[in-house]
């Protein structure tokens, strides 16, 4: 089993190490730090070692690395099956910058901030439609907000049987993706052996047919310069050359919209339920800065569940050259990764590092290297102020419109749900009621976030 020189870690053997990773990440990072200092090597997945850092001073070197050494692309690449070739999380140099600036604008915050009256909209709905008194997984119905947000936000799609079947088929996708079995078969086969594996082709051939069917009935809309979302956007972008995008790069960025905002946001939003639940002094902090029209306490509640429950567990590069990180050789060809899990758990950062504490974050800023949820510096997530954006416009339409009991009173312990980190039980709460309260505003940090 390969090593890197003078980094220590656990030699147990590599399916213990990935089975460790995958069942329980949280505990299994901290049991290597806890054993091997702040600076350890796991072995998990493919034939390299991944070197794990999480120290403030360590992430900050990582970040500003120069991003012709610090490859993030290569780093993802587990995803390449899904994602494809022109993804901009696959891609590195030059060919990331040119797909970043075709996706910026769309992700202006004047022009996002239009997505908020749907956002709204789309979460009263569905938190309409809650029985009362059944016990119910609010994580899927999470996911059903996030993805309508998604269809007619970034695909721009109305309501007909076109969207009907492109979501359909998007569904069906992505419930056979985000699978557990997906997912140890892809740290089996690796990227590549994913990528050829007839079950993969056949579970992506109907979504991409669909997609590529809205392409070409979209480019043929008389009010193509006129509309809103994304994908209209992205069709009017040209090259530096004058070239439109094709549709292969078209459907490789939308289904990387797809996949990095439907399950993460709608997991992040779970979690936020599944914390404000079992502690009911910050859901009635939370309820009362609301009803008062304010959004302060909103965002510390936001902050403190992405720190203590983090989407992503970890943010991977893959060295092109030697360099040394916090004074250690790391030779070209290492994989590096940046624990979020463990940076955002630093007792030195923050004091009660497990302790579910929104008002930490009241009159404090995040840290640009101990808050690091979407990752950071030139490849920090595109998308992470729309879900920043969506989190707030969502969460209200749950905790001020609903009286929520947890089914179980013990907090639901971190699962794996493909790359994400879930709720185990998938927030199971129970609607005990509707409440009363003044209507609802958009304040204006709302807006500027």
């Amino acid at each position: 089993m390969p090593t890197v020189p003078g980094i220590p870690g656990p030699r147990m053997p590599r399916p213990v190490q990935a089975l460790g990773f995958i069942a329980r990440t949280t505990p299994f990072m901290a049991k290597q730090r806890a054993r091997h200092g702040d600076v350890f090597e796991v072995n998990i997945a493919d034939e390299k070692p991944w070197v794990i850092f999480s120290q403030p001073d360590h992430v900050r070197e990582i970040f500003t690395g120069d991003p012709a050494v610090f490859h993030a692309g290569k780093g993802n690449r587990v995803l390449l099956p899904l994602l494809g070739d022109n993804s901009v999380l696959l891609l590195d140099d030059a060919a990331h910058l040119r797909q970043r600036k075709l996706l910026l604008p769309p992700f202006h915050g004047e022009r996002m901030a239009r997505y908020g009256e749907l956002m709204r909209e789309v979460a009263e709905r569905e938190v309409a439609s809650w029985p009362v008194g059944e016990p119910l997984q609010l994580a899927p119905r999470m996911q059903d907000v996030t993805l309508e947000v998604i269809m007619r936000a970034v695909f721009g799609m109305r309501e007909g049987a076109e969207l009907d079947h492109v979501r359909g088929a998007l569904l069906t996708m992505l419930d056979r993706v985000m699978h557990p079995v997906t997912f140890l078969l892809a740290l089996a086969l690796g990227p590549d052996g994913m990528r050829k594996a007839k079950i993969v082709r056949d579970t992506l051939a109907p979504a991409d047919a669909a997609l590529l069917e809205e392409f070409s009935r979209r480019r043929d809309a008389p009010d193509l310069a006129e509309r809103e979302d994304i994908l209209s956007l992205l069709l009017q972008a040209r090259h530096e050359d004058g070239s439109p995008m094709s549709d292969q790069e078209l459907r490789d960025e939308l289904m990387t919209l797809l996949v990095a905002g439907h399950e993460t946001t709608a997991t992040a939003l779970s979690w936020a339920v599944e914390r404000l639940i079992r502690h009911p002094q910050a859901l009635a902090d939370l309820r009362d800065d609301l009803d008062a029209g304010n959004t302060e306490y909103l965002d510390a509640v936001i902050q403190e569940t992405l720190r203590l429950r983090p989407v992503l567990p970890v943010v991977v590069r893959d060295l092109q050259a030697d360099v040394e990180i916090g004074g250690r050789p790391l030779p070209a060809g290492t994989r590096i990764a940046v624990s979020i899990t463990l940076a955002h758990r630093n007792p030195d950062v923050y004091p009660d590092p497990h302790a579910f504490r929104p008002e930490r974050w009241l009159g404090t800023k995040p840290g640009t290297y101990t808050w690091i949820p979407f990752g950071g510096g030139i490849r920090r997530c595109l998308g992470a102020s729309f879900a920043l954006f969506e989190m707030q416009q969502v969460l209200p339409a749950v905790v001020q419109d609903l009286e929520l009991r947890a089914t179980d009173p013990a907090p639901e312990r971190v699962a794996r749900r493909a790359i994400t980190l879930t709720p185990a039980r998938r927030t199971e709460v129970i609607v005990e009621g509707r409440r009363t309260h003044a209507p609802r505003t958009q304040a204006p940090e709302a807006v500027a976030a």
